[in-house]
Order: C-alpha cells, then sequence, then structure tokens
C-alpha cells in the first residue's frame, strides 16, 4: 500500500451537519439541502447551501467570534471536533512537532466588500484595524494552531477548489519528510455575496433557482451549473508509527496522492480531463495500486455541464476495465470551494469505514457515451480496501488522493 500515514480524527461541519455521525446520515439520504438564501435576495443566483445550527458565539465566544471571519469560526470550529475525536492531546507534547496545513480558495470577501465600501466612500477612519488579520487566507491556520497549541509549520495553500485536497498531500509529504509527527490539515470556506455574483457572471452556478434542491445535479445530462456551499473538514493525520505508539483509533490511511497542472485555460477544464487523470495516476503510483484496486470513487461532480462531461471520459479512461462505485458529494452539500477537497476525503473515510457508499442526488439520465456507475436512491454496500477522491478547479488546478482501509 505504499507508504501511508494514519488518519486518527475527523471534524466536520458542512451544509449535512456539525459532526461526522450527522454529515453521514444526511448525505445517505441522497437529497439536496439547497435552499433559498435571504443574503443572496436580489441576485440572479439566490440559493445556497448553508451550515445548520452552528453559533460561532455559543461556540467560540464573542472576542474571537468578533475578531475571526466565517471561515475562520468553521476552521477551528473543525479542528476542535477532530482533535477531540482522535484524542489527541497536544499538551504532552512535543507541540512542536504538530504541525496545521489549511486549504483556503479565497480570503474573506466578506469582510473586503464591507471595508472597501468605507474606503470607497471617503472614510479610511472607519476601516477596521481587525479587517486585515481576519480576512488573509494564511489566518485561519495561525488561528488553528493559536487555539489547539500546535508550534509546528503552520500555513495555509491555495489551489482554488482542489485546495483541501492539496492541503491534504502537503500534509502527508511533512509526516513522510519526517518534518511533523501530526498534522492537522484540511479546508475551510464560506460563500459571500460577492462571491455568488462572481460565479454567477461566469455561468457558473444553477440557474434552478424556484426549485432549490433540484439544482445540483452531477452528472446528469439536465445539469446546468454547481450550488454554493460552505463549510469546513480537518483530519488529524499522524505517522503511522506515532499513532500506534501512542494506541490511537486509526480510522483510515491516506495511501497517496497526486497533483497536476491542465496547462489549457484559466477557468475550463481540460475537454479530455487530461490533467486530472495525471494527478490520478500519481497518486495511484504513490500509493502502491492500480486502478483495479480501486474500490470506490468521490468524484469531483460540481454539476457543471464541462466539467462533469471530462471527468466522465477521464473515469471511464483510468478505469478501462469498468469504473467502480462513484459518489458525488456536491450533489447534497453543494460546493463548498476551497473546503470541498477536504470535505471530499473525510467522506471517502468514512465510506470506507462502513463499507457502503452514500448516494448521488438528482441523476435521472447520464450524457450518452459517458455513463459512470453512480450510486443513486440509497446507500450501496461494497467491499473495498482502497478508495478515491479526486478534485479540480479554476486555473486547471488537480489533486487526488487515495485512502486504505485499515
Amino acid at each position: 500500500m505504499g507508504e501511508a500515514v494514519a488518519v486518527t480524527g475527523i471534524g466536520l461541519l458542512t451544509p449535512a451537519g456539525c459532526d461526522a455521525e450527522t454529515n453521514w446520515k444526511n448525505l445517505c439520504s441522497g437529497r439536496s439541502l439547497a435552499a433559498k438564501n435571504p443574503q443572496f435576495e436580489g441576485l440572479a443566483v439566490d440559493i445556497s447551501c448553508d451550515v445548520p445550527d452552528f453559533d460561532p458565539l455559543i461556540e467560540l465566544g464573542g472576542r474571537l467570534t468578533r475578531r475571526l471571519d466565517r471561515f475562520a469560526h468553521l476552521g477551528i470550529a473543525a479542528s476542535r471536533r477532530a482533535v477531540e475525536d482522535a484524542d489527541l492531546h497536544i499538551e504532552d507534547g512535543p507541540a512542536e512537532r504538530v504541525g496545521v496545513v489549511l486549504g483556503v480558495g479565497s480570503n474573506s470577501l466578506r469582510t473586503y466588500v464591507a471595508e472597501f465600501t468605507r474606503l470607497g466612500q471617503g472614510r479610511p477612519a472607519a476601516v477596521s484595524p481587525l479587517a486585515l488579520p481576519r480576512s488573509v487566507p494564511n489566518m485561519v491556520a495561525g488561528e488553528i494552531a493559536l487555539d489547539i497549541g500546535a508550534r509546528g509549520p503552520n500555513f495555509t495553500v491555495s489551489s482554488a477548489c482542489a485546495s483541501g485536497s492539496t492541503a491534504l498531500g502537503v500534509a502527508r509529504g511533512m509526516l513522510l519528510g519526517g518534518l511533523c509527527d501530526v498534522v492537522l490539515a484540511g479546508g475551510s470556506e464560506s460563500w459571500s455575496r460577492m462571491s455568488a455574483v462572481c460565479f454567477s457572471q461566469l455561468g457558473a452556478l444553477s440557474r434552478r433557482t424556484d426549485r432549490p434542491p433540484l439544482a445540483s445535479r452531477p452528472f446528469d445530462r439536465d445539469r446546468d451549473g454547481f450550488v454554493l456551499g460552505e463549510g469546513a473538514a480537518v483530519l488529524v493525520l499522524e505517522r503511522l508509527d506515532v499513532a500506534q505508539a501512542r494506541e490511537a483509533r486509526i480510522r483510515g490511511l491516506l495511501c497517496g496522492y497526486g497533483a497536476s497542472a491542465d496547462a489549457h485555460h484559466p477557468t475550463a477544464p481540460h475537454p479530455e480531463g487530461a490533467g486530472a487523470e495525471q494527478a490520478i495516476r500519481q497518486a495511484l503510483a504513490d500509493a502502491g495500486c492500480l486502478p483495479r484496486d480501486i474500490g470506490h470513487v468521490n468524484a469531483h461532480g460540481t454539476s457543471t455541464v464541462l466539467g462533469d462531461a471530462a471527468e466522465a471520459v477521464m473515469l471511464r479512461r483510468v478505469f478501462a476495465d469498468g469504473v467502480p462505485p462513484v459518489t458525488a458529494t456536491k450533489s447534497v452539500i453543494g460546493h463548498t470551494m476551497g473546503a470541498a477537497g477536504a470535505i471530499e476525503a473525510a467522506v471517502t473515510v468514512l465510506a470506507l469505514e462502513r463499507q457502503s457508499v452514500p448516494p448521488t442526488a438528482n441523476v435521472d439520465e447520464q450524457d450518452p457515451g459517458r455513463e459512470l456507475d453512480i450510486v443513486t436512491g440509497a446507500p450501496r454496500s461494497v467491499a473495498f480496501s482502497r478508495a478515491l477522491s479526486t478534485s479540480s478547479a479554476f486555473g486547471g488546478q488537480n489533486a487526488a488522493l487515495v485512502f486504505g482501509a485499515v
């Protein structure tokens, strides 16, 4: 299985819930959680998928809530859950061997819009002194380290909607390279009115605003774009010997990582998915396995016309002997951008634990000649030891992760 690192903790906050078990239950329903968003009132696309039942004032306290923006609220909350799930006691040390790597697709457009408005109105003195430290992308990793006491390498990575997967791959390299014993890795992102407008202007969002639960439909022939989501996922990754020495519960193994660039177009995918295929084959080789060893794929599956077509063609090519059962998590929780890869990685680990593949929502009919074995309707019990999670992004950036069962 190549060199693997242990997944010992999972922290999840998504539109499907604020803990791993609730997420799994709602993902297995196979129903989209998209709904009207009052903050998007007046926009061409006014729907999204939002994290429910999360009040940062209650969980983080007033001071931290006011000092930080929502993407950091979600990231800190996910890291706390992951540390608790891993039964990790950083104070027992050495804390300088615990790193944090977070993927963030963009910085906080919520804060910047408000502060730039004040500046544009000729009121520079009204701009908050906290505007910069609460908004720059690296601060979510810094704030997590501050919150949990991790003193090892600390930074964010940004590869747009592949950021969460990239963070996990980078963290694995840090562990295998001996730089750390433990790394908290994942992604965090929240929407804003500005991001909704920008994606809408690009034609990337679904216009099915009259029936939000039917809007996100990855790989369906009538797809017309994605639904914005928000969320965070943090996984505690440990060197295998470290996890075994402390008798940690090992939830899964991160066995392989691959990354690539399409070098094709700023926003459109390569039509044949060449870059994504390169990343997948790298991840398979890194994990020491072949396509036939993969028993499940958590696809990027955004519900865009071009993206899903390219991904379907590519997966059929990689898995020439038969595509394993596929799910697209974004069909239920929307596209969480920089957090998406990390969320889907966590879901992949949960699927391996349960030997079950959650369904994809709203797939009625696939593109002729591009059919995949997409799980729909209800979860499917499958016996498998390895699974693949894929991510692609603006800029032509791709990342792939291979996970293994314990």
